[in-house]
């Protein structure tokens, strides 16, 4: 395991945010500003996700751009909205899944992958019948911020191999 762990950040990718997306409500329309801001131990300023306490392992959702035509083809649309998939941040040119567990920095905030983002009940209603199945392998990670700040579209996102020890 620990050979295999080696090979995980041998080459440095490095991806783009190209999407950002909140929501005040748990079914709330997303709205889609040009920049968030991260709040240590409790998620996105202004998100119904944040969570005082910072108990949650899920305060911030994002989702990899190359997964999003996947998506739109398997329910057989154009294209698959960003604000559909209800996901945070949308992150294109690395893979999300290689730091579902692993801290990682959008411009200077440092995240912490938690897990996938299992998808919910939720994508019936936004990306249609089938929409559940069709996010399933698809639908991200969540994480937690360990340390905050602004995240713009156009920030760099990358391994921060200093504290993935």
């Amino acid at each position: 395991m620990k050979i295999l762990q080696e090979l995980l950040f041998t080459k440095e990718f490095v991806g783009r945010v190209e999407w950002l997306g909140t929501a005040t409500a748990r079914e709330g329309k997303m709205q889609t500003p040009d920049r968030v801001e991260l709040v240590a131990n409790q998620g996105i300023r202004g998100e119904h996700h944040l969570r005082e306490s910072g108990e949650s392992m899920r305060q911030v959702t994002l989702i990899q751009h190359e997964h999003l035509p996947v998506v739109a083809g398997l329910m057989g649309l154009a294209t698959a909205d960003p604000g559909a998939v209800r996901r945070n941040i949308v992150v294109s040119g690395i893979n999300l899944a290689a730091l579902r567990s692993h801290r990682f920095k959008i411009g200077e905030v440092v995240l912490k992958g938690t897990g996938d983002c299992a998808p919910c009940s939720r994508m019936e209603q936004t990306l249609g019948v089938g929409g559940y199945e069709a996010m399933i392998g698809h639908s991200g990670i969540t994480a937690v911020v360990e340390s905050g700040g602004t995240v713009c579209i156009g920030d760099m996102v990358r391994c921060d191999e200093s504290t993935n020890v």
